[in-house]
């Protein structure tokens, strides 16, 4: 009778910590939606939260402590927004930049 030991690579398990910190979904609803086993994901967690990694081969993180406030999510979420608002205002500048050059070079011929 063998073991059934998964093995996760360091990218998936500081991406389920990650979800985890920064949602403040529950530790079971997110290793539900995972496919984990809860202990598992609390243990990543709990790594995390110690020494700021949720792997041992990966470096800590700089952020200590593990949990986001309130003003800082809402603070993200401002951010992400309006890095979204300019990421678009980019690519219709683009657009416009890309529309002007073609007008000069039929006005040239």
């Amino acid at each position: 009778m063998g073991t059934d030991k998964w093995t996760y690579d360091a990218e998936f398990r500081e991406g389920a910590v990650r979800i985890v910190i920064e949602t403040g979904k529950p530790i079971p609803q997110v290793a539900e939606e995972l496919g984990v086993h809860p202990g598992t994901l609390h243990s990543w967690v709990s790594r995390w939260r110690r020494n700021g990694s949720a792997s041992s081969d990966r470096p800590a993180a700089a952020e200590s402590g593990g949990r986001v406030r309130e003003s800082e999510r809402a603070e993200l979420e401002r951010m992400r927004r309006e890095m979204g608002e300019k990421n678009k205002r980019i690519r219709e500048l683009a657009m416009e930049r890309d529309v002007f050059k073609r007008c000069m070079a039929l006005w040239v011929k």
